[in-house]
């Protein structure tokens, strides 16, 4: 699944690049989507993200490009791999700006816990 998203200026520090927070709230929302979709009618949380590392400083106006792909599901949690790429000013680059594995549990409607159900 891609998705995209620009770079405005609300977006930004007070260095003139995107807030790293704002970064990982798009990679959290996009990968929720994934997993809703990838298993409808369940419920996920939010339980870990790899180790953040911002490679590149990304700046206004720029498109991002988000790719996100599903990588490992176990009994109660799925991973999936985010990778962000700019869009706006290299359409044909495969240049990583950012990548994370993102895992979700599953969880029933008291927040517990949960099997996956891999029929949905």
């Amino acid at each position: 699944m891609e998705h995209y998203k620009i770079v405005l200026p609300a977006d930004l520090n007070d260095y003139g690049s995107l807030f790293g927070g704002t970064l990982l709230k798009w990679v959290d929302e996009i990968a929720y989507i994934r997993v809703s979709l990838d298993f409808h009618g369940q419920h996920f949380v939010t339980i870990g993200l790899d180790n953040v590392e911002f490679k590149h400083p990304i700046r206004e106006g720029q498109i991002l490009r988000f790719r996100c792909k599903q990588t490992r599901v176990g009994t109660s949690s799925v991973t999936y791999n985010v990778k962000v790429y700019g869009a706006r000013y290299q359409a044909d680059s495969e240049m990583v700006l950012f990548e994370n594995n993102i895992t979700f549990v599953c969880v029933d409607g008291d927040g517990q816990k949960t099997a996956i159900r891999k029929d949905s």
